[in-house]
């Protein structure tokens, strides 16, 4: 297709996309339309991030692609790509390996891209991010004309512009420095919050009106929702995001240290106390303190706490001296902490100062697909820290997440994303170029916390294995599915299949073939 054809043919989806259209909604038709004009197996929006690209939207990748975050110094291709203003065209026997290797959805598993081509995306003439096409089939992009895809980036470019708007684009170059340094500092983006459920964006709401104000936030939820990881979040969406951030476990500590951790002391004041030192409330001053764990502070401290966040003044221990600080307050527990001021484990007065504005983290059971993007960041991580061309999930493999109930949370996938991918790789004489970690690589049966009741997916993935093997055992994981997203939204298929990430037909078909219908 020519440059001028393919214009005219963008023209309608220009009025589509320039609607007041959700930024996903409006990614994913971009996609759609050019995989349309320019046919090929999957397509993909990028943003670029500091040293990461961002997946924003894809069309025929693994649903995990979403939640990946690729360090452009580790994928050849990608570096390419950004290094040339124009459209990139891959020879389809390169040997440069494909970050979308076994990615690609496909009716058979470890296919390997073999075209590939991408394009910038160029804002106020700096690199904002990229598009990309892939196809399975050796040479189909012969035929097509670069000029065509530059065309199309050109929309792309626009449509992100209208989506992010104008001032969050145009980042100075300080800004990005800053954006980094927060990934190098957390080995990857161990500060990030992903996530596409409206329980998670929800959550990223909240944080977003609280997060400018000054106020007193308490951060509830189960062990391992990820309570810290909104507490970064918080302190960097408030005016305070370029001063400290400082952190307390008040678990890891015994009843003696936490005072002097709090206030710091001086000469003396204990024994082994040989110098002055400052406590958490100087170091943080003009920033934000995180008391994480604060239902394990004894009472006599939260005594003290208190008079310091009313007055702002505290004392060293062993010293008269008064220190005023300016610090904004985030706790976060896992406790129910009104029921422990009703027993008399926390004071009263202390849980009210703390809770101004109460925040809930969700569990990971209630936030939906949100697992697999989840188990795509991690499993980009693992395939980085294994030195693997691809690391990818098997639909047994994803449909075992999407079911089971999840106790311990973000915290449990990422250690069993880890554990489950370092254990395949054992059984591999030689190292493959696409690892899949299949459903019983998972063993989800083992890994709930002893006292939780089993998760209904381990009966069913052991029935199924036993009855009919690995096929089975994937349609008992879908027909289990579609069920649960059903119920959820009073069997409204619509919403079901938009939840699914299916069109409407076909997961009208799979539920026909699956006996739901």
């Amino acid at each position: 297709m020519t440059t001028k054809p393919l214009l005219t043919a963008l023209l309608p989806l220009v009025s589509d996309l320039s609607r007041d259209l959700p930024d996903q909604e409006r990614y994913r038709r971009l996609l759609q339309a050019m995989r349309g004009l320019l046919p090929c197996d999957a397509a993909a929006l990028l943003r670029l991030d500091g040293e990461w690209l961002v997946p924003l939207a894809v069309d025929g990748l693994s649903p995990d692609t979403l939640g990946r975050r690729f360090r452009v110094s580790e994928h050849p291709r990608f570096q390419i790509l950004l290094s040339r203003p124009e459209p990139t065209r891959f020879a389809s026997d390169s040997e440069l390996p494909d970050p979308y290797d076994g990615l690609v959805n496909a009716a058979h598993a470890n296919l390997e891209v073999h075209d590939c081509m991408g394009c910038p995306l160029m804002v106020d003439e700096r690199p904002w991010g990229l598009v990309t096409l892939d196809a399975l089939t050796p040479g189909q992009f012969q035929s097509l004309e670069l000029e065509a895809l530059q065309a199309f980036a050109s929309l792309a470019a626009a449509t992100v512009t209208v989506a992010e708007r104008i001032e969050h684009l145009a980042l100075r170059a300080e800004d990005e420095h800053h954006r980094a340094e927060i990934y190098r500092q957390a080995s990857g983006q161990d500060r990030e919050l992903i996530g596409q459920s409206p329980a998670h964006k929800r959550l990223v709401e909240e944080i977003r009106l609280v997060g400018g104000s000054d106020l007193t936030v308490l951060i509830t939820g189960e062990t391992g929702v990820g309570k810290e990881l909104v507490a970064q979040a918080l302190h960097q969406a408030s005016n305070r995001a370029d001063k400290p951030l400082i952190s307390l476990n008040c678990a890891a500590l015994p009843d003696t240290l936490v005072e002097s951790e709090l206030f710091g002391h001086v000469r003396g004041a204990f024994t082994g106390a040989h110098g002055e030192r400052r406590g958490k409330f100087e170091l943080a001053n003009g920033g934000t303190l995180f008391l994480d764990e604060v239902g394990e502070l004894p009472l006599t401290v939260q005594a003290k706490l208190l008079r310091v966040l009313q007055s702002g003044q505290l004392q060293r221990l062993g010293s008269d001296r008064e220190h005023r600080v300016d610090v904004r307050l985030i706790a976060a527990t896992n406790r129910d902490l009104a029921a422990e001021v009703r027993s008399g484990n926390f004071r009263a007065d202390f849980y009210h100062r703390l809770s101004v504005y109460p925040l809930h983290v969700p569990p990971l059971r209630e936030r939906g697909r949100d697992v697999l993007l989840l188990a795509g960041y991690f499993l980009e991580q693992n395939r980085s820290r294994l030195g693997l061309n691809s690391l990818r999930l098997s639909s047994g493999a994803q449909a075992a997440l999407l079911t089971y109930d999840w106790p311990g949370n973000v915290r449990e996938l990422e250690h069993l994303i880890g554990r489950s991918a370092l254990k395949a790789l054992g059984q591999h004489t030689d190292r493959p170029r696409i690892l899949t970690l299949e459903a019983i690589d998972l063993d989800l049966r083992v890994t709930a916390a002893p006292g939780t009741p089993p998760s209904p997916a381990a009966p069913i993935q052991a029935a199924a294995l036993a009855e009919g093997g690995l096929r089975e055992a994937v349609d008992v994981y879908q027909r289990q599915l579609i069920e649960v997203c059903l119920q959820r939204h009073q069997h409204n298929w619509a919403a079901a299949a938009r939840e699914l990430g299916l069109d409407r037909a076909n997961l009208s078909r799979l539920a026909h073939r699956l006996g739901l219908r």
